[in-house]
Order: C-alpha cells, then structure tokens, then sequence
C-alpha cells in the first residue's frame, strides 16, 4: 500500500495567538513539506485546489511544479483537479509541463468539488454540475491518449485536429477519480478509473460498504482484480501519546472545520471521530497504525493519503507529526 500526505494550503488563524502565516509563508511550507517527504521515503503527496482567501492553493499544477523541482522520486498528485470548472485542453498542458518538470513523477485526480463558488467564478452554471464533469472528463481522455484531437461539445469550443502539446514524460498522465457517494465510485469503476474516497465524517465501516460496491462494480464491469487501484483521504494527526491528541489537537481541528459547524466543533463529536471507527486517523502511532490496517484489510486499499498541516498549526509540530508518521507508522503498515 502506498502512504502519503497531501496538504490544501489552508490559512486558517492559528486558534491560540489568532494570527495567520502570510501566504508567501503558507507556501514555503507546502514546499518544505514536499521536501521532507520526499527525503523521508513516502511514496505520494497530493495538493488540493480551493479557490477562496482562507486557502494558498488555487493553481495546482503550479505548485506540482514547484515542488518537482525540488524533489526527486516522490510522486506528486492534485487532491483533487476541478474539472467541471476547468478547460481540459489547459489543464492538459499544464500537468504535463509539471509532469516533464518531474521528469515523470505527476498524477491527477479529478472530482467535481465539495464547493461551488468555483463555479460563479468561472462562470459556469451549477445545474450543469454532473454534465459538464462527464463532457470535460471524456474530452481529457482524448487529449491523454492523442497528439492531435478533433472534438465538439456543448462546454468549449470545438477542437478540428488541434496539436496538444506538450506531451508528458509519462505515455500518459495517470488519472483518477475523487468519489464519495455510492453512485459516483460505481460509475468511476463501470469507467475503469482509479477511485479516490474522501474519509471525511461518518463511520469506517460504512466507508467500507462504498469500497465493497467499488470492487464489485469493477469486476462485473469486466477488469482484472489484480489492475484495481482504490484511495483513501483523510484528516491525519500523529503524536506521540493518544492523550497529547486527544488535548492538543482540538483547537485546531475545531478551526479548520469552523466553516462547517458554524461554530467551535462540538466535543462530542470530536471524540467520535477519535473512536477506533470514527473517521480521523489520529493519535498515537500505534492508534493509528490499527485505523489504517483495517482500512487496508476492510476496503482493499492500495494507497493511503493523509491531510496533516490542518488548522493552523504551528509548522514545527506538523513536521513532527510527518516524523512520527513516516518512521513510526509507515515501516508498520508497509510490513503488513
């Protein structure tokens, strides 16, 4: 299974002293981020896009870029690209110039988005939101696999054998999907894409229950078990000692969410999610350790990324809990 970490580039206030890091700061940090989880042997890190003040990343495959320039195996992701609101030609070119930068090391994972605001930005309309997502996904599949496409759709402009370049150091760009309801893991496996699970609330078994139609939807749909490949995202926090999280991390938690709740987060369910099944990875390595082996032995995952720069948090404990996850946690899971 493969480990790793992604990263938003949120900009929240730091819930103790209510200052925030500059963006230019917030930035060094993704990028010092890459770095040490290049050195420390994980094997993916991801970066979200959002497109409001409270996050620094917008533009993904720039910021891919940046840290393939500064790294030299990890593999580097978007978590997630948004499609629906993006035209497929640009965002072609752009990860496959990052892609070249890596000198083959970039991924994309394509989801329709949690939000809508990017929609009003772009100018698109939200009763279009599933339409344009599967226009502009077949649209990319071709741009993928052909140096030269003619296309017409209702989205964009017709393409008549247009020259996509450049092309990418890989043969082609490893796409997969970001899909949390069952509807949309089934369709992405009836696709034959990759999926990624958003684990973000709710219950480990029922995310379970999602993966278990993901694989049955694939194999009816006629692909080898041994080609599946399926994704779990979460919040993740490693400290030392369960308690030390269970005390120190829900400021920042809480912080993070606030948008969600509208208010502190309640502390109930807060311990909820800490619970041997709740849905944050967090606590003591070996707390965590036995989340993610019974996700790996209860959905069958071949990859396991985790956002660990939540909140605010000053940087100097997000490294420490990088420390503890990839030489704490990770050599358990990979022996396993």
């Amino acid at each position: 299974m493969e480990l790793g970490l992604y990263t938003f580039g949120d900009l929240v206030r730091h819930p103790k002293t209510g200052k925030s890091v500059s963006a230019t700061e917030r930035m060094r940090q993704m990028l010092e981020m890459a770095v040490i989880a290049d050195e420390a042997g994980l094997d993916i890190l991801g970066v979200g896009e959002h497109h409001g003040l409270k996050f620094v990343n917008s533009a993904t495959a720039t910021t891919l870029s940046a840290m393939a320039a500064i790294t030299k195996r990890i593999r580097l992701t978007s978590a997630t690209t948004l499609l629906s609101t993006a035209d497929p030609v640009r965002t072609f070119q752009e990860f496959a110039t990052a892609d070249l930068v890596s000198e083959g090391r970039i991924e994309l994972i394509f989801g329709r988005g949690a939000f809508t605001d990017n929609f009003s930005l772009f100018g698109f309309d939200t009763k279009d939101y599933d339409a344009l997502f599967m226009e502009k996904l077949k649209l990319f599949e071709q741009l993928n696999t052909s140096e030269q496409v003619s296309w017409q759709g209702r989205f964009r402009a017709p393409l008549d054998h247009a020259e996509i370049a450049p092309r990418p150091a890989q043969p082609k760009l490893p796409v997969w999907i970001g899909a949390g309801s069952p509807a949309s893991v089934a369709r992405a496996a009836s696709m034959g894409y990759p999926v990624a699970i958003p684990v973000l609330g709710g219950s480990l078994p029922g995310y379970a229950q999602t993966a278990n139609l993901y694989q049955q939807t694939w194999e009816q749909s006629g692909y080898a078990r041994q080609d599946l490949r399926l994704a779990v995202f979460s919040h993740l926090h490693v400290t030392g000692t369960s308690q030390e999280t269970v005390n120190d991390f829900y400021p920042y938690y809480s912080a993070y969410l606030e948008p969600l709740y509208k208010q502190a987060m309640p502390k109930a369910h807060y311990h909820s999610m800490l619970s041997p099944y709740g849905s944050l990875i967090a606590g003591s390595p070996q707390q965590v350790i036995d989340k993610l082996l019974y996700l790996k032995e209860n959905m069958g995952l071949t990859r396991y990324v985790g956002q660990i720069d939540i909140g605010g948090q000053d940087f100097t404990d997000v490294i420490k809990g990088v420390e503890l996850f990839a030489g704490k946690v990770v050599p358990v899971i990979r022996s396993n």
